[in-house]
């Protein structure tokens, strides 16, 4: 199967003939078109350099069940709550020539290598063909690639950013579905308007690595790296990476994508992991909707010497009204199958919140609460062990400034 997939994603480089991402957001953060914030360029304007910055600043609550608490050490339920910095990102993008566009961005919230959050750069060979090189997002996943400080909540999906559960024999091997920021190639274009393609080859060790440290598979003697593709449909041209904004209250268009992935030797050099997405996107009028499923394969390398496999799935409908011209409303209900589709169990995750863009400042403020429930477990272990590390209560009130 892992090899199928990955013979498909190399295929549809030659099947497939500028660049999905629409020209006003393409760096992910802020907008290129002068909307917000300044930008310098040429007389002839075959040179744009625009500075930009994104700050969010956030109050968080979570409480935890008694499941993992030893209270013979004081842990009390209320954890991992106070203020937070979750992003403070100082950067520069821009267009030279008509050709090249490029982008360069510091989180200085992150540590690590993660403070790089991005830079790269692509050449436009024609509008249907582009190259893009350096780090950025993966071509996976609606949520992730939603561009910065745009998404509907100020926390995204549970289902994607939190770690699997395995056996305890196994609790080294940790992925998680969502596959964010990474270094390497990618190949992408709009054909006819309407069709968007994304294909890739990643070092697959996420944004916390700026270093070349993979190897060749010894399984499959192929570079141990991530191979990852996206397909889209948008009938009524780009869609917008916004889950709903005050500037875009007419829009009518809407996405339909298929993803998927293949990381070699990952985690340590002990897993094979295959990815697949399916996801939905649509602006009208002042309504978004959004929906995703995903799935993801894991098997152990030869060296392991475990046959078993896992397979998770997980998936997200949400949706969000502009009741007021600065007013959004806003509604998710997160699915994980978290344990394992060898286990029964899952978790249910609705959250409910707003957003309000106060007028002429570029200040938006987010505000939402999500409950993790636990629904059909075998066994009271099972159930308690399924939601480990994760906030039964958790609420998030988060500011955001960016010009």
């Amino acid at each position: 199967m892992k090899k199928t997939i990955l013979l498909a994603l190399v295929a549809m480089l030659p099947l497939l003939a500028r660049a999905q991402y629409e020209e006003d957001s393409e760096n992910g953060v802020v907008s290129l078109a002068g909307r917000e914030g300044f930008s310098i360029q040429t007389r002839k304007a075959d040179f744009v350099f625009k500075p930009y910055m994104l700050v969010q600043t956030a109050a968080q609550v979570n409480w935890y069940d008694d499941e993992g608490l030893d209270k013979a050490y004081n842990q009390d339920n209320l954890a991992n709550s106070g203020f937070s910095v979750p992003y403070a990102v100082l950067g520069f993008t821009g267009k030279a020539f008509g050709r090249v566009a490029f982008n360069l961005s510091i989180n200085a919230a992150a540590s690590g290598a993660a403070i790089l959050q991005q830079a790269w750069i692509d050449v436009a060979l024609k509008r249907s063909f582009a190259l893009r090189i350096g780090k950025f997002k993966t071509p996976f996943s609606h949520a992730y690639l939603t561009t910065l400080g745009e998404t509907l909540m100020p926390v995204l999906p549970t289902s994607l950013t939190a770690a699997v559960i395995m056996p305890y024999s196994l609790n080294a091997v940790t992925p998680q579905i969502g596959t964010g920021f990474d270094l390497g190639v990618e190949a992408h274009g709009l054909v006819a308007d309407k069709f968007g393609y994304e294909v890739g080859i990643f070092n697959g060790t996420g944004a916390s690595v700026n270093t070349a440290t993979k190897t060749l598979s010894d399984d499959w003697h192929i570079p141990s790296l991530l191979y990852a593709g996206r397909l889209t449909f948008m009938p009524r041209g780009v869609m917008p990476a916004t889950q709903g904004s005050p500037d875009r209250l007419h829009e009518d268009k809407w996405m339909l994508g298929l993803s998927a992935n293949l990381n070699v030797e990952s985690e340590s050099e002990s897993t094979n992991d295959t990815r697949l997405g399916l996801e939905f996107a649509m602006l009208k009028g002042r309504l978004y909707l959004g929906a995703e499923a995903y799935y993801m394969h894991v098997s152990f390398t030869e060296r392991q010497k475990i046959d078993k496999t896992y397979d998770y799935y997980g998936g997200y409908l949400q949706g969000g009204y502009f009741v007021a011209p600065r007013l959004q409303l806003a509604a998710r209900y997160d699915f994980f199958n978290r344990n394992g589709a060898s286990k029964d169990g899952f978790l249910n995750m609705p959250a409910v919140g707003f957003n309000y863009f106060f007028k002429n400042c570029n200040l938006k403020l987010q505000a939402m609460y999500q409950f993790t429930g636990r629904t059909g477990h075998e066994t009271q272990l099972d159930r308690d062990n399924d939601d480990l590390g994760l906030a039964q209560h958790s609420g998030t009130i988060q500011l955001q400034y960016s010009f």
